[in-house]
């Protein structure tokens, strides 16, 4: 009886891995066509590898770094890399025998970055067959977040293993001292930012769904409850950037506003009423919701859309507000990122099919210029789920 039952559980896993997506869709189609530019574009194929910007002779300095800018190399970075991996992820949703070989190649990129020198063993910030870097624990969130997606599309018990180990180094970083949370960055102290901890939180919860494990509940619900009381502003209701802890006895909340931080923690507060049915969480994620609404989304005197970010940071947010959208149906948030997109596609992108950073398309030089593979590679995810959605929406009427 007991095999009778593993063989059905195999049969129902692949037949939900093998399903496809209604392809005609036109947000579908763009995804799938930006992702066959990013991929002869920007790929390094000697190493496996992306670049961090096409053409990859632009090396520009990099300012995401902490304390000091760094020059592009011959190989991106993992954060504009990641991009790819999650873009990958949420293509296999829509053709999952297609997708897997792609998947198959990000794993191999994304393990070229492992640093097992250190303990624990983590991700470094720039593959570490080149050399030694530093190791950041928002970084590792993004890697975590990717496995632990991986293994719910697959069932690969590799990935959850993997999405393990990098939140067992995300909880190394955390520290009781100043109230809680973890740092951006292994062995500095001086500041514990959202980035960090928001992406800590979405990876934990997506953890304690995979396996019911309440230490990963646990996690969540400190981290969340740290993000909440410590970077939340309680009039505009969005999530400020970091806890600035120089000496460890004072701090100082950072007032710089991202939409992705607010957009991971409007994910968390959806998965923890999913899990406790608590209305406290639905109604946290309704208020953010709302607030970033009001705060990053604007109309030119033209009445063109903008938002007021970067596309990666924005389609954080898209992914929080997804997650509650599925939750209330209340439409309002994902249309006025569908809204943007639908112009970016139409007025902001270059000759070669690449989008502009500015998706208002007003600022003409763009088409020129460099892109940078985070801002490419993101937006290949953010207009396949506004696809997969469009699709699940038309199911259900």
């Amino acid at each position: 009886m007991r095999n009778i039952l593993l063989f059905l559980l195999v049969i129902i896993s692949i037949g939900l891995y093998g399903q496809k997506q209604n392809n005609n869709n036109t947000n579908i189609k763009r995804g799938e066509e930006l992702f066959n530019i990013v991929w002869e574009k920007f790929r390094v194929p000697q190493y496996g590898l992306f670049a961090e910007y096409y053409p990859n002779s632009h090396k520009p300095s990099l300012t995401y770094f902490h304390q000091q800018d760094k020059q592009a190399k011959e190989v991106s970075f993992l954060w504009p890399m990641s991009g790819v991996f999650s873009s990958v992820n949420i293509l296999l949703e829509v053709d999952s025998a297609k997708y897997r070989p792609y998947l198959d190649s990000m794993v191999y990129a994304v393990e070229l970055y492992l640093d097992t020198t250190r303990f624990p063993k983590g991700y470094q910030a720039y593959p570490s067959q080149f050399e030694k870097v530093d190791r950041y624990y928002d970084d590792n969130g993004l890697v975590g977040i990717d496995y632990v997606d991986a293994y719910m599309l697959t069932n690969n018990e590799k990935y959850l293993t993997k999405a393990k180990e990098v939140m067992a180094f995300i909880e190394s970083g955390w520290s009781d001292d100043l109230g809680g949370g973890a740092t951006w960055l292994e062995g500095v102290r001086d500041q514990k930012p959202a980035c960090t901890n928001g992406k800590a939180t979405v990876l934990a919860l997506k953890l304690y769904n995979s396996t019911q494990d309440t230490r990963y509940l646990n996690y969540g619900l400190k981290s969340y409850n740290w993000m909440m009381s410590t970077l939340l502003d309680d009039s505009l209701h969005i999530i400020w950037n970091s806890l600035l802890t120089k000496d460890q006895i004072t701090s100082q909340v950072q007032k710089h506003p991202y939409t992705y931080n607010t957009g991971t923690m409007i994910q968390s507060a959806v998965h923890l009423y999913k899990v406790t049915s608590n209305e406290k969480y639905l109604r946290d994620a309704q208020k953010m919701a709302e607030g970033a609404y009001n705060f990053f989304f604007e109309r030119l005197d033209n009445g063109i859309p903008l938002v007021k970010d970067i596309p990666w940071f924005t389609v954080v947010l898209y992914r929080g507000f997804e997650d509650l959208y599925l939750i209330d149906k209340d439409p309002k948030y994902i249309n006025t990122i569908r809204e943007c997109l639908d112009w970016a596609w139409d007025h902001a992108r270059d000759a070669e099919g690449l989008p502009y950073r500015d998706w208002t398309g007003r600022n003409k030089n763009e088409n020129k210029n460099p892109k940078w593979l985070l801002d490419a590679s993101c937006m290949i995810e953010l207009y396949t789920r506004v696809g997969i959605l469009e699709n699940l929406n038309l199911k259900s009427k």
